[in-house]
Order: C-alpha cells, then structure tokens, then sequence
C-alpha cells in the first residue's frame, strides 16, 4: 500500500492517492468530511479557515461507495485559489506579483530556496504549508475506516497547549466518547490555555503544544524485530514527524523511562486462559522490539509553535542581503487542535500500509479473514 499527496496552499486543488486499498471497503464519505471540518476548528485559528469550506472530493478507486481495489483518487479544493489564480496558475501567472524574498526562521523558506535554486520562497512554501495536510486528512480518514472494519480504532486529544498542560491521563474510552474543547478534555485546563493564545496573539506572538494519540484493538505482531525499516514504531515515528511543526515524537514512556530504572519501565507478562498473553502496565506503550504486542498504542508528538509570527523575525532578504524582518503570511496563532487530527490521520494510514504489508489481500473479505486468524 502507498499514499502520496499533491498540491499547494494556493493552488487549485490538493490531492491523494491511495494505491493498494483492498476492494470491496464500503466508505462513509460523511465521516471524511467531518474529519476535515475538525481540522478546521480549534481555538487560535488564521482567517484561512473562514475561506474555505473543506470538502472530499473522490475521482477514482470508487464506485457507488465502495473501493474497487484501484488506486483512489481523492481531492480537496482550495476556495481561496479564486484570490490567488493571477499569481498561482500553472498556465500562467505573474510571478512578482506574491514573491516572498524575506525568509521566515523556522520555516522550508531558505533551505528550500537553496536546495530547489529558488529566489522567491512561494515556490517552496507553498508545499511546506500546512494547509496540505487538509487532504492527508482526507486519506486518513479513508485508511482509518479500513481499519476499523478490522476492529482498529483511532482516538487522541491535545495534552498540552504552551505550558499548560492535562495533568491526568485518560482511558481510551474517555479520549473517544467526550467531545473535546480546544482539542483538549479538561473544561478549566482549555479555559486556561485560551489565555496563553489570547496573549501570545496580543504580543504578535505564536504557541506550540504535544498531543497524545491512542490505537484500540492492534493485535501482536505488526511491524518488525528482523528489519529495522519495518519497526513499527520507526515507522509510526516517521509519519508522526512528517507533520508540519512537529520536533519531537513519544512512544510509552519515552523521554521520561531514560530517567528510570528497568524495574520502574519494563511491562511483566502474564497469562490467563482463554485471554492468552497479557500485560497489567503500558509504559512500553503498545510497542516492543519493533512490534506492536497487544496493548493499546499510547504515541505523543511535541508540535513547535508555527514560525510566522505576527510582529516577524529578524532574518535576510535574500533578494538584497540585507537585514530585514520575516515575511507575514495569513497564520495561525495555535494550530494545536489540528496538529491531534492531522496525527490522527497521519497514524491511520501508517498503520494501514503495516496491515496491508503483513496480510496481503485483494478484498476486505479476504484481509479481515486473515487478521480473525492472528493471536491476540
């Protein structure tokens, strides 16, 4: 199974493929939709938002709303290209008219310019932006309701906006079953991080955050031990870090088990008739030796705050090599609540491509037969 996405920022239209897809997988294409709607919501969001209206959009792979086993096709359109077509176009376009010369830190604009010999960073930012992760979301949600015909089941909240942070951890259950505010399940830690993003909007200012994602019902056995680009958590790591603004990734415990003796980070195994193999702890988080082993997946991801800032940065001009202030692009103050969603999906279809690695299969039929068969 593969996934690769097109398109840019201001372009026409953003699109996926999705190659690799069983046949015979009824789609919800409402689902798909409010998946994309969550995206959009979220409390320090830009004006963009108010713009579009994201709606999925499958050409291909699909006939009356079920997969056909070909690859899938499906596109988000960008509302806002109408404002931008005279300098976006592909046909044709004034390319002066938005050329952007003062890089932004923290951002593709400078190292892209070098690698890709641009001197106007549109060229790059408009792939590095965010805002294509509208359709990975999309496919995400498609991978994410093949999955849950596997029993697979997908949920996550924000854990921290700045440094205001959940103090608890939640179950599954209440992760997936409270609508959260903010992204995040506590009412008066939200409230409190709604300050944060007031003031840092007021000062010009951007916020970052970690959000925290769980997977219910993965059975043992997916991923690898034998060969290291098959670990499961490499490769979960991986889709994880190819979100836009995300630095850091957790897996269990992860940074806080370096600071711990084996006694206090290592899950003991047990054994029960007719529940097999188990375990009373999670700190290894789902994942052991490259292999999921049963347990939930508990995967943490620390979003860094988005570098266009309202009040800028100092920086070059690459145009004249003087010192000036950052481009401002129309930004985000905290993307934090779409960052949990955007890892949601990106989750869903890494663990799609592990599934359909190990089990093969033409047909949904043939693939939930196989995973039936698997130990717990």
């Amino acid at each position: 199974m593969r996934i690769t996405t097109g398109g840019e920022s201001h372009g026409k239209v953003l699109i996926a493929l999705i190659e690799g897809l069983p046949a015979g997988l009824s789609l919800d294409t409402g689902k798909i939709d409010a998946a994309l709607k969550r995206r959009q919501s979220g409390y320090g969001r830009g004006p963009r938002q108010k713009i579009e209206d994201d709606r999925a959009e499958i050409l291909s792979g699909v006939r009356n709303g079920v997969t056909l086993g070909s690859p899938i096709a499906v596109v988000v359109r960008n509302s806002d290209y109408e404002n931008w077509k005279t300098s976006m176009a592909p046909e044709g376009c004034d390319t002066e008219e938005r050329k952007v010369t003062r890089v932004r830190p923290g951002h593709a604009d400078l190292a892209g310019m070098l690698k890709y010999g641009q001197d106007d960073a549109r060229n790059v930012l408009e792939r590095a932006s965010a805002r294509e992760t509208a359709v990975r979301v999309a496919a995400g949600e498609i991978c994410r309701q093949f999955l849950s015909a596997l029993g697979i089941e997908i949920a996550g909240y924000v854990r921290a906006v700045g440094g205001v942070s959940e103090e608890r951890t939640p179950s599954f259950s209440q992760i997936s079953e409270k609508e959260p505010t903010l992204g995040m399940l506590d009412e008066e830690v939200a409230a409190r991080a709604r300050v944060e993003i007031d003031r840092a909007k007021a000062e010009g200012d951007t916020l970052g955050g970690v959000c925290e994602i769980r997977v219910r019902g993965l059975k043992s056995g997916f991923g690898s031990c034998m060969t290291y680009s098959e670990k499961l958590d490499a490769r979960l790591a991986a889709a994880m870090m190819s979100v836009q603004a995300v630095k850091g990734v957790e897996v269990g415990l992860g940074f806080s088990a370096a600071g711990l003796r084996g006694s206090a980070v290592h899950d003991e195994i047990f054994y029960g008739s007719g529940r097999g193999y188990y375990r009373k702890t999670n700190r290894a988080g789902g994942i052991e030796g490259g292999m999921s082993n049963g347990e939930e997946l508990v995967l943490r991801a620390a979003m860094k705050p988005i570098p266009t800032l309202g009040r800028g940065l100092g920086t070059v001009d690459v145009a004249t090599g003087e010192r000036a202030v950052s481009a401002a692009e129309r930004s985000d103050v905290c993307a934090v609540t779409a960052c949990e969603v955007v890892l949601e999906a990106a989750i869903a279809c890494a663990l799609a491509e592990a599934v359909c690695d190990r089990l093969g299969g033409d047909t949904l039929a043939e693939v939930v037969e196989r995973y039936g068969r698997l130990p717990q």
